[in-house]
């Protein structure tokens, strides 16, 4: 998308990303050595463009640097979009991307085949085997597995690794996104040091609510699961700590029959 934006050919653009999981960004974005930060600000400008990822070219142009998951689900990640309903019909309805910001958006995809699915996975299992087109895709396990068991051709790509002096300004030992390289029998995380202090504040969030969750996990602690929705932005943008204890109590109380370790 942003190589189409910026009129080259995304074999040709070298980049670094980082951060967490559906929170990671583009540290550096360069073609043929050239920073294309600059083009795609320039490129914001048309409002065809601007419109098509409304929520991520719009933290784009306030925090400098492109988020990697779509504006409807980074809706979710922040406090800034989804928080009153005139937000939410500017930046969460109107946009031509794939997941503008529709309530549910997944869920509703999901929901459209729980009629069919069954059906689905039968048809698949009863197609002869030279029907089906097995010709490799673009999904990352493919690369790595050629890379560490197949021809070993080295392969690059982002993966969630746990932050062992990986990123220096989030958690230690939380999960974090960055660059990984596979090769023979191997897969090897690569440091990135710092992030710019604007997304480590945003990100520092995330991966903090996420430990506590973690935690909570662990020791069977629903004060924690209490704490890590607390502290998320959104859950925090639009409700009171009096009213996030209300909803956690209900869904633990929804979920108890899964949960029994929790005290």
């Amino acid at each position: 998308m942003l190589a189409k934006w910026c009129e080259v050919d995304p074999k040709e653009i070298d980049y670094t990303c980082a951060g967490v999981n559906h929170q990671a960004f583009y540290l550096e974005l360069k073609h043929d050595g050239k920073d294309l930060y600059p083009i795609l600000k320039e490129k914001m400008k048309n409002p065809e463009i601007l419109n098509e990822e409304q929520v991520r070219n719009n933290m784009f142009l306030n925090l400098d640097y492109y988020v990697t998951e779509s504006s409807g689900h980074n809706s979710e990640y922040v406090a800034w979009y989804r928080k009153r309903a005139d937000l939410i019909d500017k930046y969460c309805t109107n946009g031509t991307g794939w997941n503008p910001g529709g309530y549910s958006y997944i869920l509703n995809e999901y929901t459209k085949r729980k009629d069919t699915w069954r059906d689905d996975i039968k048809e698949f299992l009863n197609t002869p085997d030279e029907e089906i087109d097995i010709t490799r895709g673009f999904e990352y396990a493919a690369y790595i597995f050629n890379a560490c068991f197949g021809d070993n051709t080295i392969f690059k790509f982002n993966g969630n690794v746990r932050n062992f002096s990986l990123i220096d300004n989030l958690p230690y030992g939380c999960c974090v996104e960055v660059p990984v390289v596979a090769s023979k029998n191997k897969l090897e995380a690569v440091a990135v040091g710092k992030l710019p202090d604007q997304l480590a504040v945003l990100i520092n969030t995330t991966a903090r609510c996420e430990e506590l969750a973690v935690q909570a996990a662990l020791e069977g602690d629903a004060r924690k699961v209490f704490w890590a929705c607390a502290f998320d932005p959104l859950t925090s943008a639009v409700l009171t700590l009096d009213e996030i204890q209300e909803m956690v109590t209900e869904m633990l109380e929804q979920n108890k029959a899964y949960l029994p370790w929790y005290k």
